[in-house]
């Protein structure tokens, strides 16, 4: 920073500063303006400082400081408006720096800046020997600095000798531990060498002894495998049966006593019915009714031949479809390859579960419609329409099969109806109790 030259002779306003301002002195300069600012109106203010005149001290010294400490070197008449107000705010230090003697006790920093606003006679003077004196005391701090830091690295080169010395002695302690331990490990390998050889000789004699009894052992394993074939096979069929007890358990009944309940329902539904057929009083046997007449409504043996009909009627389903409980078996493919063979299998099946839907809807029955697994080429994507059970046989298993698990799985006495063209099948369902029925016979019902 270069002072102009203006003002009066004596004034110390023609001395030039040949160095730049020490970065001290120069934050006390622009404290000193931004104290200064605030007394002065705007109009006595440069251009560039007017719109920091409202800013408080510290913000104007943080934000304005460059063009502050600008205008101070370049205009010479604000520099003189800002001695003017430090002069009121401290007369003692602005009157011992115009008599040349600054304070001794005062901070060389201050007397620099000071001196560089009031600019006395030798001014450059006091602000160098505050910059010599700035770095001098920064070159103290800085050694100072250095001392403690020689001394804390000497303090932690005395702990790490120390600790070496320890670990040293430590790791001695250890490496003695290890020879010992070494030693003994040696006498205990001689004695396990001693031991292995006498093993060895154990081992030849244990493989002769092998050797000898190998023979006999190659027939056992070869029974105890034909064993274990049978045992495997009887183990599937076990757990195959436990998976059953586990799902009827889970069910909470099992499966005799459903077959049991089931027929009890059948029977209490026949007796019910039969009852309705027979028209019978509610009331007990009176001894009038033990007379032998004939009374109104009662049906002869000739109406009753009156009402047979013939097995290709689709009728005598529905007087099957009408007994208690009566649960109705469908061959599928049998039966769609009756009606409608030239359509695809998927639509065969959708139009023969719709039929049996509304049939069963209408009957109030059980339909199970069952269809060979075989015909498969992927895996049946099938939501069963409501009241149907639609079942596939499994691989290697027929549906006649299916069929015939089916009716087995059925207890006594309850009304069984298959319907099927298959004449073996008709006859094996007949066998165990089942209606067989012809698939034309179903098609009819259902057209």
């Amino acid at each position: 920073m270069v002072e102009s030259a203006g003002g009066g002779p004596g004034d110390g306003a023609a001395e030039v500063l040949d160095r730049p301002l020490p970065d001290g002195v120069r934050r006390r300069v622009v404290q000193i303006v931004s104290d200064s600012f605030g007394g002065l109106t705007v109009g006595e203010l440069p251009a560039q400082l007017r719109q920091y005149a409202r800013f408080a001290p510290n913000r104007r010294a943080k934000f304005a400081g460059n063009a502050m400490a600008a205008a101070l070197e370049t205009d010479t008449l604000f520099r003189q408006r800002i001695a003017e107000k430090f002069r009121e705010a401290q007369p003692e230090l602005a009157g011992a720096l115009d008599s040349g003697s600054p304070p001794p006790a005062a901070d060389p920093l201050d007397v620099a800046a000071a001196a560089y606003v009031l600019r006395p006679v030798d001014w450059v003077k006091l602000v160098t020997a505050a910059g010599e004196e700035a770095q001098r005391a920064d070159a103290e701090r800085a050694d100072e600095e250095i001392r403690a830091e020689l001394e804390r690295l000497r303090e932690e080169l005395a702990q790490a000798r120390e600790h070496t010395r320890a670990e040293t002695e430590r790791l001695r302690v250890e490496l003695d531990a290890v020879k010992k331990e070494a030693e003994s490990l040696q006498r205990k390998l001689r004695s396990a060498l001693s031991d292995v050889k006498r093993g060895e000789a154990a081992l030849r004699k244990a493989q002769e002894q092998a050797e000898a009894q190998r023979a006999e052992g190659q027939a056992q394993v070869s029974a105890a495998e034909s064993e274990s074939r049978r045992l495997k096979a009887r183990l599937g069929e076990a757990e195959a049966a436990l998976e059953a007890a586990r799902r009827a358990a889970r069910e909470g009944r099992s499966v005799e006593d459903m077959r049991l309940r089931l027929l009890l329902d059948t029977v209490l539904d026949a007796a019910q019915g039969l009852r309705r057929e027979l028209a019978l009083p509610p009331v007990s046997v009176r001894p009038a009714q033990t007379v032998d007449a004939v009374e109104p409504g009662r049906m002869t043996p000739k109406d009753i031949a009156a009402r047979a009909l013939s097995e290709n009627d689709p009728a005598i389903l529905d007087q099957l479809l009408a007994l208690p409980q009566a649960h109705l078996v469908v061959d599928g493919y049998n039966v769609t390859k009756t009606g409608y063979p030239q359509m695809p299998l998927e639509k065969q099946r959708l139009r023969l579960l719709g039929q049996l839907s509304q049939l069963a809807a209408q009957t109030g029955a059980e339909v199970t419609c069952v269809f060979d697994g075989a015909e498969l080429a992927a895996p049946v994507l099938l939501a069963p329409p409501r009241g149907v059970r639609v079942l596939f046989s499994k691989p290697g298993v027929t549906a006649d099969e299916l069929i015939r698990q089916l009716v087995r799985a059925e207890p006594p006495g309850r009304p069984v109806i298959v319907a099927s063209t298959d004449r073996e099948v008709a006859d094996g369902v007949a066998k165990a109790g089942a209606r067989p029925v012809a698939s034309a016979v179903l098609l009819k019902r259902l057209t």
